[in-house]
């Protein structure tokens, strides 16, 4: 929740212009890549498709560049990519310490791509997802580099995760991923089956850039899982409309809310609301609400919504938050 709108940055890029020197070093000579790809050269390489096409890539790829979105959900399937784009500390905060620490090994390309610095990695892979028109504007150069698959932004998580698995050869862990993911949500399914019928949830979510005494109904991000997987039954923007959390709502608003069973708020991992939600949680109007006074309010731990990893974590905290709720009279 707290990581809205579904990290989807756009990494600022820097061209660098690049020597002839530099693109053969990261390339490769003629030599090397002479010959077409039949024999024990076909065996080392497959194909993909993505954004950008079906392209052919290492069978087995060694030293991965990750760019924009697509380094964390890799390192959240076992990757350790050599190169990786900026992340802030926010949530680099929310990973697992082995996570952490693999991330902080690789080479830190920051918040700007300097394509030098990449080609200087000698990548013989580079995954990518940010805007699409700023990866027209170096896809011509990444290709130089090291072949490169890209997804756009509007590529839904679990396809993310698919390609990104299936291109950085990763799919063992995604495999098991996913019976988790699939195995949680069934169980929860059953488990909640009655508040899944007749409960009426609201998610209500603040960002670090809200005005002063705002704050939003969320329905993207982690939300997301807990109304389409799991079921719940939460607010929405119609068909065709934009998300609500993309609206501010003065605290004074927060009384509206008494309509609802129960409400899901943004909490640390030790289930106290976050410092950005904190504002909501303090105000009268917050504690005036009925779910609040009842013990519907509950806080749920987000530490991303764009990897099955991280998602798993969310689904554990909100299963034992439902856990906690009374029943009703």
């Amino acid at each position: 929740m707290t990581t809205t709108p579904l990290r989807r940055r756009g990494a600022a890029l820097t061209a660098a212009v690049l020597s002839i020197a530099l693109v053969l070093t990261a390339c490769g000579s003629s030599d090397d890549n002479a010959g077409d790809k039949t024999g024990d050269n076909a065996a080392k390489t497959r194909t993909v498709k993505a954004g950008n096409g079906d392209i052919t890539i290492p069978a087995d790829p060694q030293r991965v560049v990750t760019i924009g979105n697509t380094d964390l959900p890799l390192i959240d399937m076992g990757g350790a990519p050599v190169g990786v784009t900026g992340v802030a500390e926010s949530e680099l905060s929310l990973l697992p310490p082995e996570q952490r620490a693999t991330f902080e090994k690789a080479t830190n390309l920051g918040d700007e791509v300097d394509l030098e610095k990449v080609a200087s990695l000698k990548p013989d892979l580079i995954l990518v997802q940010i805007p699409d028109t700023e990866f027209k504007k170096i896809e011509k150069q990444l290709g130089t580099i090291a072949p490169t698959v890209f997804w756009g932004l509007d590529t839904e998580w679990k396809a993310l995760a698919e390609g990104l698995a299936e291109a950085g050869n990763v799919t063992a862990t995604l495999s098991q991923q996913k019976a988790d993911f699939e195995g949680h949500v069934a169980k929860m399914k059953q488990t909640y089956s009655d508040l899944i019928k007749n409960t009426k949830f609201v998610n209500l979510d603040r960002y670090a850039n809200s005005d002063p005494g705002t704050y939003v109904i969320g329905d993207i991000g982690c939300v997301e899982i807990a109304q389409n997987d799991v079921g719940l039954n939460f607010p929405k923007a119609a068909a065709g409309k934009d998300p609500l959390a993309y609206a501010s709502l003065p605290f004074e608003q927060l009384a509206k809310l008494s309509q609802y069973d129960v409400i899901t708020y943004p909490a640390d991992s030790k289930g106290q609301p976050t410092a950005v939600f904190a504002p909501v949680a303090d105000t009268n109007t917050w504690k005036a609400l009925p779910a609040v006074n009842t013990g519907r309010a509950l806080g749920v731990f987000c530490p991303g919504n764009n990897s099955y990893g991280a998602v798993l974590r969310y689904l554990d905290s909100l299963d034992k938050a439902l856990a906690t709720l009374p029943a009703k009279k």
